[in-house]
């Protein structure tokens, strides 16, 4: 692609995702913002998204709320919804696959149930998903756009998804639907140049990112406090690799807190390891509105984790990176590669090594010196100038525009 076509007027898009409103999750997250930025410049969209079950595979909201098989209702903005069913499981790797596929499967009679759109944009993971927007974008012969929110499919090896050289099925259906869509977007400038690196030309970044004016700017912490606490908020899973800081919180002993706010299929296992080195942590379950901003202030850091020895994390960075860059504390960051590059472009805090004596060696240096917690704004500005979703949802449109506009000049 070239120069940025002008912005086009009411475009139509047709989105799958695995998770979106009224659950609470990266992608819904995401898509929330986009589309509310959508919706302002007149665009419409139509959301194929399973009933709502995310995280624990099973309903947990009302009826009327979680949304009912194949029934559009409206969303947030000017977006409609139309959900599909899925299959109940639990944390069992095979399980959540299987409804993945399930939803996938039947997001493609779902999304000829819609308005025609101009363009179907698939986000994944859900893995599954790509397949079935492939499927509908042929069907509906429009152009295509492929969402990476992770290094797929170089995660699949680096968490031994599969096993050996020959490549696993999944990962033949990524390449296959990456090299044939029209657009692939990725979150991370890095993982834009591993693709194009593997023959992958229209690739683009809008990366993950904070409405500013919807984040407080927390007060410094108190700097006579006897317990030095902090906080963890967002996915219990293998790729955080969370253990670390409990061992290291362990090694510090009763003169730290730390706190772990959120769930994932990893929470059991440290919740038990916690209890066993009797580690000061206590662990929440996942908050929003007011009581997560009271917790984000009660800490004096804010851990941003991702596990060392995955290479795919070197162009991973954590969603909710931007969320505490934006709240102004101290970051504790226990990352590599475009991550570490912005924690220490935004000057937001120290990067450590995934290692439970290097990160418990930091804490105590942060605890006796308690004037390396207190922050001058310059993490804030530096999500202001590259990840607000306003910002973010501009070059989206930009993109989209261009995309739809060389494919009506084809026809």
């Amino acid at each position: 692609m070239n120069s940025p076509a002008p912005k086009l007027e009411g475009l139509q898009i047709t989105l799958i995702t695995h998770s979106y409103w009224p659950e609470q999750s990266p992608p819904q997250r995401r898509w929330t913002a986009m589309i509310k930025e959508f919706s302002h410049a007149g665009w419409d969209v139509d959301v194929i998204t399973p009933v709502a079950h995310y995280p624990f595979g099973r309903r947990a909201l009302p009826r009327w709320m979680a949304g009912r098989p194949f029934h559009l209702r409206n969303g947030q903005f000017t977006e409609k919804i139309l959900h599909v069913p899925y299959l109940r499981h639990g944390n069992s790797r095979v399980a959540r696959l299987l409804d993945q596929c399930f939803s996938a499967a039947l997001s493609v009679p779902a999304g000829l149930m819609v308005r025609k759109p101009d363009v179907v944009i698939v986000t994944a993971p859900g893995l599954p998903s790509l397949a079935a927007g492939y499927a509908l974008a042929k069907l509906r012969r429009v152009p295509l756009i492929v969402e990476m929110r992770d290094a797929w499919p170089d995660l699949a090896r680096d968490a031994r998804l599969v096993q050996g050289k020959v490549k696993s099925v999944i990962e033949h259906v990524v390449d296959f639907v990456q090299h044939r869509a029209d657009l692939v977007v990725t979150v991370t400038e890095g993982f834009e140049a591993t693709l194009r690196s593997r023959g992958i030309r229209n690739v683009a970044t809008v990366s993950n990112g904070v409405h500013l004016d919807a984040i407080a700017v927390v007060g410094p912490p108190d700097p006579e406090r006897a317990v030095f606490e902090a906080l963890y908020l967002g996915n219990h899973g293998e790729s955080q690799r969370l253990d670390v800081a409990i061992r290291a919180s362990a090694l510090v002993g009763n003169s730290m807190h730390l706190h772990m706010v959120g769930h994932g299929t990893q929470r059991p296992a440290l919740e038990k390891l916690a209890r066993e080195l009797n580690a000061p942590v206590t662990f929440h379950a996942p908050l929003t509105g007011d009581a997560m901003m009271d917790r984000y202030a009660s800490a004096d850091t804010c851990l941003v984790s991702l596990r060392d020895d995955w290479k795919s994390f070197e162009t991973t960075v954590p969603s909710k990176t931007y969320e505490v860059l934006s709240i102004g504390r101290h970051v504790t960051a226990v990352v590599r590669g475009e991550a570490a590059r912005i924690i220490s472009d935004a000057e937001a805090g120290d990067i450590v090594a995934s290692d439970p004596e290097a990160l418990a060696a930091l804490w105590r240096e942060l605890a006796a010196d308690r004037g390396r917690l207190v922050r001058n704004g310059d993490s804030r500005q530096w999500v202001k100038a590259n990840a607000e979703y306003g910002q973010l949802a501009g070059r989206y449109l930009g993109l989209i525009s261009e995309l739809v506009a060389e494919s009506r000049s084809k026809a």
